[in-house]
């Protein structure tokens, strides 16, 4: 039986890392966008206003319990707490998932798939885009670390352990 213990040690950190660090971007651009249009109103339609709103929210939440999770995980990856299980990653990440696609979903809808910014007098045209692409990039994160886990959720399953086993046996 083939053991993908060191893997998940050395792929969890990295993984978690990269949402954090795209989550961060995903703040920063969101964060100055729901400012500037909070304050000038000057958003090209209430839809992108909100699903800006929407996405700073998605991002703080992925970057708060993203860095809850990998600070369990580096304080007690296999020691059997209910909060480093293979069911309490899944859940957290599932629901991120449903965020970050209806997130990304919603804001690629409401600027028409992206936005070609030499051919729009759209204000904060770049920045846009760059919502778009980050939420996107987080979405393909999460997704990714979703099947990672539900994998490892099956060897759990089939070592005895069940949902409440550890992502490292």
């Amino acid at each position: 039986m083939v053991s993908y213990d060191p893997a998940v040690r050395r792929g969890h950190p990295i993984i978690f890392s990269l949402i954090i660090f795209f989550g961060i971007i995903e703040v920063a651009i969101s964060g100055w966008l729901v400012g500037k249009y909070n304050t000038h109103h000057n958003f090209p339609s209430t839809s992108v206003r909100d699903r800006a709103r929407f996405l700073l929210f998605t991002a703080c939440w992925t970057v708060f319990f993203s860095i809850f999770y990998l600070a369990l995980f580096f304080h007690s990856a296999s020691g059997g707490s209910i909060l480093t299980s293979v069911l309490s990653h899944g859940v957290f990440l599932f629901l991120t998932w449903v965020f970050w696609t209806a997130g990304a979903a919603a804001i690629t809808n409401a600027l028409g798939g992206g936005l070609n910014c030499s051919h729009t007098g759209i204000l904060y045209c770049g920045q846009l885009n760059a919502l778009e692409a980050f939420a996107w990039i987080e979405f393909a994160l999460i997704t990714l670390t979703l099947f990672v886990v539900l994998l490892r959720g099956f060897s759990a399953t089939r070592r005895g352990d069940g949902l409440r086993g550890q992502l490292i046996a």
